[in-house]
């Protein structure tokens, strides 16, 4: 199932001329890591996000197909479109994807010190979630 969340990830957060995409970012390790730590909610709302993300085409960008069977070009409009939508909780659904993606890469030591920032120590492992 994380297969989902993978693909939506780092079609949210692709590689730009300028910025490393997630995939490059551990992005297999970090989602793995997230699902099995965080509450049943959060996880049933991460797979249902991603889900939504992958049967969206037809409503975001009019092409009746899922999202992985989209060219590149497409699947750059169909992530635009979706993270935008005008509809509020669907825009907040795909939001919950972008933000899985935006710790792993945010916390990756190469994007801190592209902004100037020391990075993170490693994770103490003092606090899990019951």
């Amino acid at each position: 199932m994380s297969w989902f969340v993978l693909f939506a990830a780092k079609a949210m957060m692709p590689t730009s001329e300028t910025l490393p995409g997630v995939s490059e970012m551990g992005i297999r390790t970090f989602v793995k890591t997230f699902l099995s730590e965080t509450n049943w909610l959060t996880w049933l709302g991460v797979m249902g996000a991603s889900i939504l993300f992958m049967i969206s085409p037809l409503i975001t960008i009019g092409l009746p197909l899922p999202a992985c069977l989209l060219t590149q070009k497409a699947l750059d409009r169909h992530a635009t479109k979706a993270a935008t939508h005008r509809i509020y909780l669907f825009r907040q659904m795909i939001f919950l994807v972008k933000m899985v993606a935006g710790f792993c890469w945010g916390a990756h030591p190469t994007i801190r010190a592209r902004f100037a920032m020391s990075p993170y120590t490693g994770d103490p492992g003092t606090w899990r979630f019951q």
